[in-house]
């Protein structure tokens, strides 16, 4: 077979897109080749090249429970986010259904979280989604006076993908218990924390979920994995049936390489979790700050302090994002206007939508997201570019002026 070269232009680019996915560090990638080439087993197997994959599989699952704060036996391994969210609801969902079929979460959350509540209401689910203010937060009162005698599942993110406000998950979860105490019922608290490990404390404990989930590729470590977190006794029923892996919670052979890195990046990140995130706060505040003081007509989306540090959200006036997003990726800057799983979508975003944008306001906005590699010049470079940017494009004629 002929030899197909692969280029890449990634060496030349400047990254601000890592709420969409980052690059595998080289201390992960180096962990993760032992067993894709020497210790191969499966980690279901007796003899020693498997065991050595099951001690890998092992120690990972401890490096987790030990950064999440909980027990070994309460993370499971999946595929990746998409998977821990859709398990973290059905699961659930499912095995409560005996006792309700209530499910409570918001308008913002991701796809993953929201396209599982559409499958649950051909299953004869009710499901309330909550609305959120003009900066993306959700009311925990709200959350609290939702609760009814049939809810069995409440889902609210940590931080939002898009916007990067960060919910007051401990304050809801605590209302979730003290409703379902009073009630006399279960009801379960789930947190999508995928875009807030490497930047947040994600400790399960302090958090008060019983579910949450984690997807590797956001924080440096590869794609395909993931983890959820299943408090000890939480009602749930399996939605992967095979061999009884992840004590069958979860069946399938473990991906042992994936697990291992992203257990490493999620080390990683968590020792230089401050460090990272008082450096992106710093170049954050600095690109809304000129943005707002050198391109007017612009909004900045999200809340103003409680959001996470790397995010940057703004919609500009009279500007649609996609040929803004073209224009700097062929200056050299990566970036996005909304979620990457809807990014080839043409419908506006449903964060900015929820938020009181209008569909031309969303159809305008810059989503830039930052990450430990990012410099001091990478935000010269970007903010020399984008007022000059905006400016051309305000200046063409729109489509309907030339009709």
């Amino acid at each position: 077979m002929q030899e197909v070269e692969v280029i890449t232009t990634a060496g030349n680019m400047i990254y601000m897109d890592h709420a969409a996915t980052t690059q595998v560090r080289e201390e992960v990638l180096e962990a993760m080749l032992p067993y894709l080439r020497g210790s191969y087993g499966n980690p279901s197997s007796i003899y020693t090249l498997a065991q050595e994959a099951r001690k890998a599989v092992d120690e990972s699952r401890e490096t987790v429970a030990r950064i999440l704060g909980c027990r070994i036996s309460e993370v499971v391994f999946t595929s990746g986010g998409t998977e821990s969210d859709n398990m973290a609801l059905k699961g659930p969902a499912f095995a409560l259904r005996h006792l309700g079929n209530h499910v409570i979460t918001t308008n913002i959350e991701h796809h993953a979280v929201l396209h599982s509540c559409h499958q649950l209401e051909q299953f004869g689910f009710e499901i309330t989604y909550l609305p959120v203010d003009e900066n993306g937060l959700v009311d925990p009162d709200d959350v609290g006076r939702a609760i009814t005698d049939s809810t069995v599942l409440v889902s609210v993110m940590l931080a939002n993908n898009e916007i990067g406000t960060i919910e007051p998950v401990a304050e809801i979860s605590k209302i979730v218990k003290q409703e379902a105490k009073r009630r006399g019922r279960t009801v379960v608290f789930h947190t999508d924390a995928i875009q807030g490990a490497g930047f947040l404390d994600i400790d399960a404990r302090s958090l008060g979920a019983d579910l949450m989930s984690l997807s590797a590729h956001k924080f440096h470590g590869p794609k395909g994995v993931g983890a959820l977190y299943v408090r000890r006794g939480t009602p749930f029923e399996p939605q992967m049936m095979g061999g009884g892996q992840e004590r069958e919670r979860r069946s399938g052979t473990e991906n042992v390489a994936g697990i291992f890195g992203m257990a490493e990046a999620l080390r990683l990140a968590a020792d230089e979790r401050e460090e990272v995130a008082a450096r992106c706060t710093r170049m954050r505040d600095r690109i809304v700050s000129e943005i707002c003081d050198s391109v007017g007509d612009v909004l900045v989306n999200g809340h103003p302090t409680r959001r996470l540090p790397n995010n940057v959200n703004i919609s500009f006036q009279g500007v649609d994002g996609e040929p803004l997003l073209q224009s700097l990726d062929f200056a050299g800057i990566c970036a996005s206007s909304q979620s990457a799983c809807s990014s080839a979508s043409l419908e506006p975003s449903h964060v900015l939508l929820a938020i009181g944008l209008t569909a031309d306001q969303a159809q305008g906005s810059l989503r830039l997201t930052l990450g430990r590699e990012n410099t001091d010049e990478d935000v010269d470079y970007l903010l020399s570019l984008l007022p000059g940017l905006v400016g051309k494009l305000r200046a063409m004629p729109s489509l309907s002026a030339v009709e």
